[in-house]
């Protein structure tokens, strides 16, 4: 019975070693990431969460340009449902978009959102992470809860902060280090 209690823990331990939504960690994904800029995002006064931009470019620009990876980090200072974080994120995208996007395409955008998002609370973090030339990582604290491997995604959604038409442009501001709160 020893041998099989044995072998039945290290296959567990091998298994728990595998799996990268158990052991993941946007830092993993950004080692050298430095902290470029943060602040917070407030709608009619309210704080909505706090945002902070990780990144190991040299410049700033390169994550605007999004030519570097870079992380989006936002902890949230009051209660968020997954489907209100969605539309908020799809009107933004539509809004920024140069063009009239496919009702298909933003359906399956949605539905990448709808796996990536949670409900948030006061203290829960949510974190996204730009790969250029890969899509995006969400992770929900530590925890990596989807991956999304389109890259018009990717930019898109990032766009949201990061696009000189965002509708915080002082946030923005902020996120890239150009002013502290």
């Amino acid at each position: 019975m020893l041998p099989f209690c044995r072998f039945a823990s290290v296959l567990s331990l091998a298994l728990l070693l595998q799996s990268p939504t158990l052991l993941a960690d946007w830092r993993e994904a950004l080692p050298e990431a430095q902290l470029v800029g943060g602040g917070e995002m407030r709608i009619f006064g309210f704080a909505i969460y706090d945002a902070q931009l990780w990144s190991a470019a040299s410049a700033p620009g390169e994550a605007v340009a999004m030519r570097a990876p870079f992380a989006l980090q936002l902890t949230y200072k009051r209660s968020i449902s997954r489907e209100d974080l969605v539309a908020a994120s799809l009107k933004e995208i539509r809004r920024l978009a140069d063009q009239e996007l496919d009702p298909l395409l933003l359906k399956r955008w949605a539905q990448e959102m709808n796996a990536a998002f949670v409900d948030v609370q006061n203290g829960d973090r949510i974190t996204g992470v730009f790969l250029p030339g890969e899509g995006a990582r969400f992770y929900v604290g530590a925890t990596l809860q989807h991956v999304v491997t389109d890259q018009a995604f990717a930019q898109a959604f990032f766009s949201i902060w990061l696009d000189s038409r965002t509708r915080n442009p002082g946030l923005r501001a902020q996120l890239l280090g150009a002013v502290r709160p």
